[in-house]
């Protein structure tokens, strides 16, 4: 993913947020292009954003509730998992001619709002999140 990309999804991101949140745009690796974390947002919400988009850029699955359901049925994978993944909502991958080249992860809404914003966040990029 290149830079441009990740400040478009940051900037989308903080633009349109219902309330605050705080948004991470990983590489392909899950190592940080980009973040904000809006005035208000609680402080958890930096450290949740950036596991979320580390496991969506890591991980085989499209987003961290993918993965979630992926784990819930079967024990033995999901105690494999790496330790700093997680299954909470809002962690999408991003991809560009079919290779996953990044991921965006928000934190701060419930769930489905935070993934819901994140794929637009991707969409507005320029990017797509793979399905």
């Amino acid at each position: 993913m290149r830079l441009q990309q990740a400040l478009t999804q940051v900037q989308f991101v903080v633009e349109n947020a219902p309330a605050p949140v705080s948004v991470f745009v990983a590489d392909d690796h899950g190592e940080l292009i980009a973040a904000a974390t809006m005035d208000g947002a609680a402080a958890d919400t930096r450290l949740n954003a950036q596991r979320k988009a580390y496991t969506a850029a890591r991980s085989d699955a499209r987003s961290t509730a993918e993965l979630a359901s992926k784990a819930r049925e079967d024990a033995a994978e999901r105690a494999s998992f790496d330790p700093f993944f997680t299954f909470f909502q809002g962690g999408v991958a991003a991809f560009e001619g079919g290779r996953r080249v990044g991921a965006v992860g928000v934190s701060g809404l419930p769930g489905p709002e935070d993934d819901a914003l994140a794929r637009r966040a991707i969409e507005a990029s320029g990017l797509s999140t793979g399905g």
